[in-house]
Protein backbone atom coordinates (compact mmCIF):
# COMPACT_ATOMS: atom_id res chain seq x y z
CA UNK A 1 0.00 0.00 0.00
CA UNK A 2 0.95 3.46 -0.81
CA UNK A 3 1.92 5.93 1.86
CA UNK A 4 1.19 9.54 1.63
CA UNK A 5 4.60 10.32 1.09
CA UNK A 6 4.77 7.99 -2.15
CA UNK A 7 1.36 9.71 -3.79
CA UNK A 8 1.70 13.03 -5.52
CA UNK A 9 0.24 15.80 -4.04
CA UNK A 10 -3.37 16.54 -5.83
CA UNK A 11 -4.39 19.45 -4.75
CA UNK A 12 -4.73 22.58 -6.89
CA UNK A 13 -4.49 25.80 -5.16
CA UNK A 14 -7.71 28.15 -5.28
CA UNK A 15 -7.21 31.32 -8.12
CA UNK A 16 -6.95 33.98 -5.00
CA UNK A 17 -7.44 37.14 -6.05
CA UNK A 18 -3.66 38.51 -6.40
CA UNK A 19 -3.91 36.45 -8.94
CA UNK A 20 -6.89 37.63 -10.74
CA UNK A 21 -5.24 41.13 -9.87
CA UNK A 22 -1.72 40.09 -11.58
CA UNK A 23 -3.87 39.14 -15.20
CA UNK A 24 -5.86 41.81 -15.12
CA UNK A 25 -3.00 44.40 -14.68
CA UNK A 26 -1.00 42.27 -17.63
CA UNK A 27 -3.95 42.70 -19.56
CA UNK A 28 -4.18 46.41 -18.87
CA UNK A 29 -0.71 46.88 -19.63
CA UNK A 30 -1.21 44.89 -22.98
CA UNK A 31 -3.91 47.01 -24.15
CA UNK A 32 -1.98 50.05 -22.78
CA UNK A 33 0.93 48.85 -25.03
CA UNK A 34 -0.90 48.67 -28.27
CA UNK A 35 -3.03 52.19 -27.48
CA UNK A 36 0.81 53.62 -27.44
CA UNK A 37 2.35 51.66 -30.89
CA UNK A 38 -0.64 52.22 -33.23
CA UNK A 39 -0.12 55.61 -33.85
CA UNK A 40 3.50 54.67 -34.94
CA UNK A 41 2.28 51.84 -36.64
CA UNK A 42 -0.58 53.51 -38.29
CA UNK A 43 1.38 56.70 -39.52
CA UNK A 44 3.51 54.52 -42.09
CA UNK A 45 0.10 53.92 -44.00
CA UNK A 46 -0.07 56.27 -47.41
CA UNK A 47 -2.27 59.72 -46.95
CA UNK A 48 -5.26 59.82 -48.88
CA UNK A 49 -3.92 61.98 -51.35
CA UNK A 50 -1.07 58.74 -52.11
CA UNK A 51 -4.15 56.49 -52.17
CA UNK A 52 -6.08 58.92 -54.87
CA UNK A 53 -3.31 58.57 -56.83
CA UNK A 54 -2.90 55.00 -56.96
CA UNK A 55 -5.09 54.23 -59.92
CA UNK A 56 -5.97 56.78 -63.00
CA UNK A 57 -8.52 55.84 -65.54
CA UNK A 58 -7.72 57.30 -69.07
CA UNK A 59 -9.95 57.66 -72.10
CA UNK A 60 -7.57 57.05 -75.01
CA UNK A 61 -10.20 57.73 -77.86
CA UNK A 62 -9.26 61.39 -78.59
CA UNK A 63 -5.79 60.24 -79.18
CA UNK A 64 -4.75 59.83 -82.88
CA UNK A 65 -2.76 56.85 -84.71
CA UNK A 66 0.38 57.54 -84.47
CA UNK A 67 0.23 60.18 -81.68
CA UNK A 68 0.77 59.53 -77.95
CA UNK A 69 -0.26 61.45 -74.83
CA UNK A 70 1.81 61.89 -71.39
CA UNK A 71 -0.10 61.67 -68.55
CA UNK A 72 0.62 61.55 -64.34
CA UNK A 73 0.11 58.40 -62.74
CA UNK A 74 1.82 57.82 -58.55
CA UNK A 75 3.99 61.66 -59.79
CA UNK A 76 5.64 59.78 -62.57
CA UNK A 77 5.11 60.38 -66.57
CA UNK A 78 3.42 57.57 -68.53
CA UNK A 79 3.43 57.31 -72.25
CA UNK A 80 0.35 56.76 -73.63
CA UNK A 81 1.05 55.82 -77.33
CA UNK A 82 -1.36 54.65 -80.45
CA UNK A 83 0.78 52.85 -82.52
CA UNK A 84 0.45 52.47 -86.04
CA UNK A 85 0.43 49.43 -87.95
CA UNK A 86 3.85 50.17 -89.18
CA UNK A 87 5.13 50.54 -85.65
CA UNK A 88 3.27 47.42 -84.46
CA UNK A 89 4.78 44.90 -87.53
CA UNK A 90 8.27 46.91 -87.17
CA UNK A 91 8.56 45.96 -83.41
CA UNK A 92 7.66 42.55 -83.85
CA UNK A 93 10.01 42.12 -87.06
CA UNK A 94 13.07 43.26 -84.11
CA UNK A 95 14.87 39.32 -83.44
CA UNK A 96 14.94 39.10 -79.51
CA UNK A 97 18.47 38.26 -80.00
CA UNK A 98 19.18 42.11 -81.36
CA UNK A 99 17.61 43.00 -77.71
CA UNK A 100 19.30 44.32 -74.56
CA UNK A 101 16.56 42.87 -72.58
CA UNK A 102 14.69 40.31 -74.67
CA UNK A 103 11.01 40.86 -74.80
CA UNK A 104 8.87 40.35 -77.08
CA UNK A 105 6.22 43.00 -78.60
CA UNK A 106 3.13 40.81 -77.43
CA UNK A 107 4.72 40.47 -73.94
CA UNK A 108 4.64 44.76 -73.82
CA UNK A 109 0.96 45.25 -74.61
CA UNK A 110 -2.28 43.74 -73.75
CA UNK A 111 -3.95 40.96 -76.45
CA UNK A 112 -6.35 42.45 -78.44
CA UNK A 113 -5.50 46.25 -77.59
CA UNK A 114 -1.98 45.90 -79.97
CA UNK A 115 -1.89 49.23 -80.81
CA UNK A 116 -1.72 50.91 -77.46
CA UNK A 117 1.62 51.07 -75.80
CA UNK A 118 1.75 52.09 -72.14
CA UNK A 119 4.98 52.79 -70.19
CA UNK A 120 6.72 55.07 -67.56
CA UNK A 121 8.33 57.90 -69.40
CA UNK A 122 11.02 57.27 -67.12
CA UNK A 123 15.09 56.58 -69.01
CA UNK A 124 15.70 52.81 -67.17
CA UNK A 125 19.64 54.44 -66.87
CA UNK A 126 19.19 57.33 -64.56
CA UNK A 127 15.51 58.60 -64.84
CA UNK A 128 15.18 61.08 -67.48
CA UNK A 129 11.97 61.54 -69.40
CA UNK A 130 12.94 60.73 -73.18
CA UNK A 131 11.67 62.25 -76.43
CA UNK A 132 8.96 60.92 -78.33
CA UNK A 133 9.21 59.92 -81.96
CA UNK A 134 12.78 60.28 -82.18
CA UNK A 135 16.64 58.23 -82.41
CA UNK A 136 17.78 55.28 -84.37
CA UNK A 137 14.49 53.39 -83.55
CA UNK A 138 11.72 55.88 -84.29
CA UNK A 139 10.96 55.27 -80.53
CA UNK A 140 12.35 57.08 -78.14
CA UNK A 141 15.47 59.01 -77.59
CA UNK A 142 16.94 59.88 -73.88
CA UNK A 143 19.18 63.33 -74.89
CA UNK A 144 20.89 63.16 -71.49
CA UNK A 145 22.77 60.04 -72.15
CA UNK A 146 22.00 58.58 -75.61
CA UNK A 147 19.47 55.62 -74.94
CA UNK A 148 17.53 54.87 -78.03
CA UNK A 149 14.29 52.76 -77.24
CA UNK A 150 12.47 51.18 -80.34
CA UNK A 151 8.39 51.45 -81.48
CA UNK A 152 8.00 49.19 -78.56
CA UNK A 153 9.75 51.14 -75.56
CA UNK A 154 12.85 48.53 -75.44
CA UNK A 155 15.92 49.57 -75.43
CA UNK A 156 18.48 49.53 -78.71
CA UNK A 157 21.59 51.76 -77.91
CA UNK A 158 22.79 53.32 -75.26
CA UNK A 159 23.78 52.83 -71.61
CA UNK A 160 20.06 52.22 -69.98
CA UNK A 161 20.10 48.30 -68.82
CA UNK A 162 16.70 48.12 -69.18
CA UNK A 163 13.28 48.49 -71.31
CA UNK A 164 11.12 51.29 -70.72
CA UNK A 165 8.80 49.88 -67.62
CA UNK A 166 4.91 49.01 -68.76
CA UNK A 167 2.45 49.58 -65.48
CA UNK A 168 0.00 47.16 -64.38
CA UNK A 169 -2.71 48.26 -66.28
CA UNK A 170 -6.13 46.97 -67.61
CA UNK A 171 -8.62 47.84 -70.54
CA UNK A 172 -12.32 48.54 -69.06
CA UNK A 173 -13.22 49.58 -72.49
CA UNK A 174 -12.38 49.73 -75.49
CA UNK A 175 -11.39 53.42 -75.04
CA UNK A 176 -10.91 53.52 -71.53
CA UNK A 177 -7.89 52.57 -69.53
CA UNK A 178 -6.75 51.98 -65.70
CA UNK A 179 -3.92 52.12 -64.96
CA UNK A 180 -2.49 50.54 -61.27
Amino acid sequence: MATQSDTANTHTPKASRRDFLYVATGAVGAVGVAGAVWPLINQMNPDASVLALAQVDFDVSSIAEGSSVTIIWRGLPVFVRHRTAAEIEEARAVPLSELKDPESDDQRVKEGHEQWLIMIANCTHLGCVPVGESGNYDGWFCPCHGSHYDTAGRIRQGPAPTNLVVPEYEFLSDTMVRIG
